[in-house]
């Protein structure tokens, strides 16, 4: 039989990136996509046709990308994590395709400025932190080193709160994001998956001995798809972002309508919306719990059933899988995906057990984010077993597996039995996430050098044991685009007069920028962009909050999540400190410095809420004294996302990095600090160990406990107390706070986050204190002498490259994934 040939269908012309081709394109899709004459159009009409006209431009690159994979038999990359902080994408994708002039150009034809539209995009409120601005700058960077490459998550129409001060307090408000639109995206009807839950699982014979099992489930969902185009550095490929929205499969229940239960037929449609509607809901609470697993299997399911719908358009069977798919698990969030694929290969495809287990663990890596046992998720077992009874058999079976390995092949003791086990059985019977993971990668990668040390004799001691070859490190980077080029135009410009646009392509070729880093003349330019760039964080901050900066002032930034581990109460305990010596000491010639904070609590974290009001209470006395005289300020700017971040990270000259030793992985943001020429002061964490080294240790400014002493300290029992009574500027410091000095509304509120420091200081903010007062007297001394400060941060700027995200995917790519 002679198989009918297909038509060839013509790839459309190139199109052209003229500007005055570009203007009338934006006319045509202002009159004819939004229905608006361009003489009523509004701010936000022009932004969303400037949208889509560039997406028909990335659309061609995406579909080419898209077809030569097919055709070349390329092995896929698929990236599962639960946040994905990408920001506005505007400035992103039309920098990417080369066209920002052009279309800055056009606009401005048409009377419109690029900067006011671009900045009414909304942030897609996807995640909370580093983990999913990695997760981001990744895909960017798969897109840029030409690997391709899906990332799934969940399209939450919420996402994470958007956060307001009220009398100092953090409170949340949903994150509307969605509200209009989102111009970007396209919704994929033919990718949807049926989603189960509870149930009961039937065993039926195959014909052959062997018994089948069969879930069915007692609840379904719809997972629908949305995809996202992600342009690489000058457009060379375009990846796709998939993110499950939950859709119900019964909308409304007409009967319970038809009887007037109006808000009961609606059950079902309000029990699928509230898988995607909120990113992170609060788990104190069981039913919060159980929501939480229910989104983790519910983006973990729909993801791998499309992976395997994929792969079968391509492909006779599943044994090519590992040739041909890499699944990388974004922390524990996703780690049901390895009892989800073995299920889905046993009991809808047909595979024995052994067979599918091996190949599920040979297609499954593992990025571990974090050292806290806390973060490392457990479930309940009856929780589990009630939503995922099929899933608890197979983590029950692989369980037995893992134990029998390795109590027959390495004689492990009870001891190491228990460590392993994928059931914790010291209190309530939990199912370990972390441990289901590790056993079923057959790569576990930390993400600093540090960080992946401390796994291999902590969290997965016993494991690494079992497996001593499976553990390996991958240290996270940021994409230089968006966190040099595109946040600071300024300093951009700036390293292309002085060294040519080779790090535009290769941030690595920022090296020979070290050359200038004491020529007077470029030290002088330098300071001209970081105060240009401070200018506009000071406006920002006006605008927003009423309070005056002063851009020839140090400007002090910590931003990032606000946790006791991240230390942001040590940075303001020691601000509390310097206030105290200024005002003692006026004659003293002290340096003028801003300490900037912004950051998000867990809304269910009291202690991390209690210290953002700390530091704004501490910021209306201080702000508000004249003896003072402007030499400090302290100010919390609300809501950070990206886009703040955007605007905050260039204007840093300091740039904290305060953790407690051995807590933080890695930490991305001392990387975007660094890269635009800020000072660190840090302890030796997470990627600040490697930063120092690249570096060099005379840029950088290095204090506190090391992560063995860190240990030894909580293992020998220290005595924070002692430690305070012998420092006379931190006792004087807690004593004000804890007295009440800066709440006398409430004189007791901070009594008790002030005596856990006496306690037990398990975040050693006594132990660490005098060395990072000192460390911070060591700064002004630096600050004081200009040529010799800029010397530094041009170094900083210069020996970031490193840190780029394209080299840590270039290497996940060749000694992970074997893609690209």
């Amino acid at each position: 039989m002679t198989p009918v040939s297909k038509p060839t269908i013509p790839s459309p012309a190139p199109r052209s990136s003229r500007p005055e081709i570009l203007a009338e394109e934006i006319i045509e899709r202002l009159t004819y996509r939004i229905g608006k004459d361009a003489k009523v159009a509004k701010p936000h009409d022009w932004l969303t046709a400037t949208i889509l006209v560039v997406r028909d431009r990335i659309i061609d690159k995406w579909m080419e990308s898209t077809r030569k994979v097919y055709a070349t038999g390329d092995k896929r990359v698929y990236y599962l994590s639960l946040e994905f902080l990408i920001g506005r994408l505007m400035r992103d994708a039309v920098t990417n395709m080369g066209l920002m002039e052009q279309v800055r150009d056009a606009l401005a034809s048409l009377g419109v400025d690029v900067n006011v539209i671009a900045g009414l995009e909304p942030d897609a409120a996807l995640g909370n932190g580093g983990l999913g601005r990695l997760a981001a700058c990744f895909m960017e960077s798969m897109a840029t080193v030409e690997v391709p490459a899906y990332g799934y998550g969940i399209r939450y129409v919420h996402g994470l709160f958007r956060q307001q001060l009220a009398d100092g307090w953090q409170v949340e408000l949903p994150e509307s994001w969605l509200a209009h639109g989102n111009p970007w995206e396209f919704e994929r009807r033919e990718s949807a998956y049926e989603i189960g839950y509870g149930g009961t699982v039937d065993v039926a014979n195959n014909g052959e001995g062997e018994p089948r099992y069969v879930w069915k489930p007692a609840e379904r969902v719809i997972a629908a798809a949305f995809d996202t185009p992600v342009v690489g550095w000058r457009g060379r490929r375009v990846n796709t972002l998939r993110l499950w929205s939950a859709q119900p499969i019964d909308p409304i229940l007409l009967d319970a309508f038809n009887a007037g239960d109006h808000i009961g037929a609606l059950r079902e449609s309000n029990k699928a919306e509230s898988l995607t509607r909120v990113l992170y809901p609060a788990d104190a609470t069981p039913a919060g719990q159980e929501l939480r697993l229910r989104q983790e299997f519910f983006f973990s399911s729909a993801s791998l059933q499309d992976i395997l719908r994929r792969h079968l358009q391509q492909y006779d069977d599943f044994t090519s899988l590992p040739d041909k798919v890499a699944i990388q698990l974004n922390d524990t969030h996703p780690a049901v995906s390895v009892a989800e694929l073995t299920r889905l290969l046993c009991d809808v495809h047909g595979m024995d057990f052994e067979q599918a287990f091996d190949i599920v663990r040979r297609t499954i890596s593992y990025t571990n984010h974090t050292l806290l046992p806390e973060a490392l998720e457990t479930w309940p077992i009856p929780l589990f077993e009630r939503l995922l009874p099929r899933h608890m058999q197979l983590i029950y079976a692989i369980n037995a597996k893992i134990l029998l390995e390795a109590r027959r092949e390495k004689n492990f003791s009870d001891t190491e039995i228990r460590a392993i086990s994928l059931i914790d059985e010291s209190g309530d019977r939990r199912v370990r996430m972390g441990n289901l993971a590790f056993v079923g990668s057959h790569s576990i990668n930390g993400v600093s050098a540090l960080h992946t040390e401390l796994m291999k004799v902590t969290v997965f001691a016993d494991l690494h044991k079992l497996y001593p070859n499976r553990i390996n490190n991958k240290t996270n980077g940021i994409t230089p685009r968006r966190w040099l080029q595109q946040c600071n135009p300024g300093l951009t410009s700036l390293i292309r007069e002085a060294i040519g646009e080779e790090f535009m392509d290769d941030a690595e070729k920022l090296k020979p920028l070290e050359k200038f880093a004491t020529d007077p003349s470029f030290q002088e330019k330098f300071g001209s962009v970081k105060r240009a760039n401070k200018v506009a964080l000071s406006n920002l901050v006006a605008s927003r909050m009423g309070v005056k900066l002063d851009p020839s002032a140090m400007f002090d930034i910590q931003i990032k999540r606000i946790h006791e581990y991240k230390r942001q109460l040590l940075n303001i305990v020691e601000a509390v400190a310097l206030y105290d010596q200024i005002r003692s000491h006026p004659e003293l010639d002290w340096v003028p410095r801003v300490k900037l904070f912004a950051g998000k609590a867990a809304p269910s974290y009291h202690n991390a809420k209690l210290i953002i009001k700390l530091i704004n209470d501490v910021a209306r006395t201080i702000n508000n004294d004249p003896a003072v005289r402007g030499l400090l300020k302290v100010v919390f700017v609300p809501n950070y996302n990206v886009s703040l971040a955007e605007v905050m990270v260039p204007a840093a000259d300091l740039s904290e990095q305060i953790s407690t030793a051995g807590m933080e992985a890695s930490g991305t943001g001392n990387m975007k600090f660094g890269l635009n020429g800020a000072l660190t002061i840090g302890t030796l964490d997470g990627a600040n160990v490697e930063m120092r080294d690249n570096v060099g240790a005379d840029n950088i400014v290095i204090f506190g406990l090391r992560a063995d002493e860190v240990a030894d300290a909580r293992t020998d029992g220290h005595n924070p107390r002692a430690i305070i009574e012998s420092s006379r500027e931190l006792s004087q410091a807690l004593a004000s706070i804890a007295g009440g000095v800066f709440s006398p509304d409430d004189r007791n509120r901070y009594a008790q986050l002030i005596d856990g420091i006496y306690s037990h200081d398990w975040f050693m903010v006594a132990a660490d204190f005098d060395a990072y007062a000192a460390a911070q007297r060591d700064v002004d001394q630096i600050w004081n002498k200009p040529s010799s400060w800029y010397a530094k941060t041009i170094n900083n700027t210069a020996r970031m490259g490193w840190f780029s995200s394209d080299r840590t995917i270039r290497q996940y790519a060749d000694e992970i994934w074997r893609a690209g």
